[in-house]
């Protein structure tokens, strides 16, 4: 079958190989013909070594498609299933999930140390467990959520992560109230999630910070109320909260250069929302005396914060009631074939997402 390889880490190009092979199917696993998978910017940093992953690998953690094989065991799912695909399921027993904190879910993170390809005689990782730039792949079957008739494929891939993500920050970490006062610091795919979340959530003022004009037409599509560049980010603090500070200030690049700004633009009391994933050493520092007398909350956002099957259900009520635009998120489609265009339409920005069709 086809897939899309990364051999090193480091390297900005992937090669497009026919001769991969899905492997793992057995007890408990399921086997998916992948149908459609987003470009998420994790998929670019697992490629560039900012999040940790093992190589050689196949990215791809937002996809979707139909079941065409169920080990023994499984009871949940048939052959013919339309699925999305979860990279983090909660496994209902660990100390998170008994919570109620399933996002936070561990045991699924095992899958990540697992091959679950092969190319000839060596063994292939796909990205967060999962690999969805392949035409197949072998999952657990909590990995495989079963999706609604309505819902076409290229929808479901988003909302397997960047929706879910984005709109859970706003509605499940921040519970942004009514009347408020919001700031978006990234303004992609998981940004634009994010302003919807906080329209849903019926902001007031949604102003969205993006250095990329492109997107920052787009926020204003999808619900900011104004959008700006870094340099005017400031001034838009001042004209809207009288220099106070935005009751929310989400930070969806992944950096601790914008979670600083975000911090110093975030009120008195008001949340700091962190969304992006960043390195592992890039370290964000706040005097301890800021900590203790601006009493702003510091909150981080894991895959929107909640529990993602309940958050899935939500996103796809809202979607039917038009309450949320998630067909035009997609701004381009490409084949496998074509997929280092996505890579480059990802990194200077011209995408929100990039729907790759299988």
């Amino acid at each position: 079958m086809r897939a899309a390889l990364q051999s090193e880490i480091g390297q900005d190009k992937l090669e497009v190989v026919d001769d991969m092979e899905a492997v793992g199917f057995g007890p408990g696993k399921v086997r998916i013909r992948v149908r459609a998978t987003g470009l998420c910017h994790s998929d670019l940093s697992a490629m560039s070594g900012v999040l940790p992953q093992p190589a050689p690998f196949i990215p791809g953690h937002e996809g979707s498609g139909v079941i065409t094989d169920v080990g023994d065991g499984v009871t949940s799912h048939r052959i013919g299933d339309r699925v999305l695909v979860c990279w983090l399921p909660p496994c209902g027993h660990c100390p998170s999930c008994t919570r109620g904190q399933g996002h936070l879910c561990l045991e699924a993170f095992g899958n990540v140390a697992t091959p679950n390809f092969k190319r000839a005689s060596s063994d292939i990782f796909g990205f967060a467990g999962t690999g969805t730039f392949s035409e197949e792949m072998v999952v657990p079957a909590a990995c495989a959520v079963p999706i609604p008739d309505d819902v076409p494929f290229d929808i479901a891939a988003l909302i397997g992560c960047g929706v879910t993500t984005g709109l859970g920050a706003a509605i499940n970490t921040a519970k942004v109230e009514a009347g408020s006062s919001v700031a978006v610091v990234g303004c992609g795919g998981v940004g634009i999630s994010v302003i919807q979340g906080a329209k849903v959530q019926g902001a007031a003022q949604i102003v969205a910070v993006d250095p990329v004009e492109s997107r920052r037409e787009a926020a204003l599509r999808f619900g900011a109320t104004e959008a700006v560049s870094p340099e005017e980010f400031a001034d838009a603090k001042n004209r809207i909260t009288a220099g106070e500070g935005f009751d929310y200030v989400f930070e969806v690049v992944g950096k601790s250069a914008t979670a600083q700004k975000a911090y110093e633009m975030t009120r008195r009391g008001g949340s700091v929302v962190v969304v992006g994933a960043g390195a592992l050493d890039d370290n964000f520092q706040i005097n301890m005396f800021s900590l203790f007398f601006d009493e702003k909350k510091i909150l981080p956002s894991m895959y929107g914060g909640g529990d993602v099957l309940r958050s899935y259900e939500r996103t796809i009520a809202l979607w039917r009631a038009g309450r949320i635009d998630l067909a035009n998120l997609i701004t381009h489609r490409v084949s496998l074939a074509e997929v280092n265009e996505a890579l480059d339409q990802m990194r200077t920005g011209v995408a929100l997402r990039t729907c790759i069709e299988l």
